[in-house]
């Protein structure tokens, strides 16, 4: 994985976007970091994140609420 602080070009611009997106102000988070390498793939994964947790049937909370429980029953830190 790409440190934040190591990243250059298309992936230090996806890490800033990422990071000013984030709640909570920690910097990147580790499940971003996972796809440093592709960021191709990462700029995808970012854009659907995007449309998954935007308001419609569901609040954003809600999204999170789900996508948490998920995690835990699949036992994802994630």
């Amino acid at each position: 994985m790409v440190e934040q602080s190591e990243a250059t070009g298309p992936l230090a611009d996806l890490y800033a976007r990422a990071d000013a997106q984030s709640s909570a102000g920690g910097g990147v988070a580790d499940i971003i970091r996972t796809m440093s390498l592709r960021p191709d793939f990462l700029a995808g994964i970012m854009a659907a994140s995007r449309l998954h947790f935007s308001d419609g049937a569901l609040t954003r909370a809600q999204h999170e609420m789900i996508a948490s429980y998920v995690s835990a029953l699949n036992r994802c830190r994630y």
